[in-house]
C-alpha cells in the first residue's frame, strides 16, 4: 500500500507553507460531534473521539462545548434544535485532480453553494455524488510517532490487524487498518508501548497525479485553503502529490 501517506505529506508541506491551518472552534466541536456519531459516545471505547476532544482541549475549546458536541453527536443535546447532518461532496481541481470533501451541516444548500463558489473561484468545479469517490477508499490510520524499532513496529500492527504500515519520515510511522478495526489496532499499538499521536478515518486515493507547474500547484494549494476555511468543511482528501521543492516555491 505504498504512497498511502501522499496526501498527509502534503498536508504536512503545507502546514510549513502556511502557519494559519489552525481548525476554528466550530470545526473542531463539529469533529467531536462526528466522532460521537460514529462510535459510542465515550472517549474510553472510541479512539476517534478521544483525538478529537485532544485537539478541541490543545485548541483551548472550553469543557463545557466539548461536552455539548459530544451530546450532540449522541443525539442526547436539547439545544437549539437545528439538525446537523454529514454530507460527502466531490469535485475536480484544477489540472482534472480529484478532490473528495466531508461536511457536516445544518444547511445543504448553503454548504453547496459556499462549495461551488469555492471550486469556481479556483479553477475546479463542484461534481456529481460519486464522479470521484470511486477513486479513493477509506480506512483507518493511526500516526505513530518516535518509532525506534521498525521490527517491533511491524509486530505490533500485525497483532493489531494492521493492513500495511509506512514510515512518512524520522521515527514518525503510519499504519493503515480497516475502518472497523481502527479502536483494536489503536490499543494494541499502544499496548506495545508505541506513542499513538493521531486515530482517524481518511480517505486514501488509489493513484496520486504529480503536480509540477507551478501556476497549477498555486491554483490547486489556493483552492483547498479556501475550503478548508468554510466552517462547515470537515475533511478535504485530493489525490495529489507535489515535489517538495515546489512547495518550497510556493512559500
Amino acid at each position: 500500500m505504498a504512497g498511502h501517506s501522499k496526501w498527509a505529506n502534503i498536508k504536512r508541506q503545507k502546514a510549513v507553507v502556511d502557519a494559519k491551518k489552525g481548525k476554528t472552534f466550530t470545526q473542531l466541536s463539529r469533529a467531536i460531534i462526528v466522532a460521537a456519531r460514529s462510535g459510542i459516545p465515550d472517549p474510553a471505547g472510541n479512539c476517534q473521539l478521544r483525538t478529537a476532544i485532544e485537539k478541541a482541549k490543545a485548541a483551548g475549546i472550553p469543557n463545557d462545548n466539548i461536552e455539548r458536541a459530544i451530546a450532540k453527536g449522541a443525539g442526547t443535546f436539547e439545544g437549539d434544535g437545528s439538525q446537523l447532518e454529514t454530507i460527502r461532496y466531490e469535485g475536480y481541481g484544477p489540472g482534472g485532480i480529484a478532490i473528495l470533501i466531508e461536511a457536516l451541516t445544518d444547511n445543504r444548500n448553503r454548504t453547496a453553494a459556499d462549495l461551488r463558489a469555492a471550486f469556481s473561484k479556483n479553477g475546479g468545479n463542484l461534481g456529481e455524488t460519486g464522479c470521484v469517490s470511486w477513486m479513493f477508499a477509506q480506512k483507518g490510520v493511526c500516526t505513530v510517532e518516535e518509532v525506534e524499532d521498525e521490527e517491533k513496529l511491524l509486530e505490533a500492527s500485525l497483532e493489531g490487524g494492521a493492513e500495511s504500515y509506512e514510515m512518512t519520515e524520522d521515527q514518525t510511522a503510519e499504519v493503515f487498518t480497516e475502518v472497523t478495526n481502527l479502536e483494536k489496532l489503536n490499543q494494541t499499538l499502544k499496548e506495545n508501548g508505541f506513542q499513538v499521536s493521531d486515530a482517524e478515518l481518511r480517505w486514501i486515493p488509489g493513484n496520486n497525479v504529480e503536480v509540477s507547474d507551478p501556476d497549477q500547484a498555486r491554483s490547486l494549494l489556493k483552492l483547498i485553503d479556501t475550503l478548508e476555511s468554510l466552517d462547515d468543511v470537515q475533511n478535504v482528501t485530493a489525490n495529489f502529490e507535489m515535489p517538495e521543492q515546489l512547495m518550497a516555491v510556493m512559500a
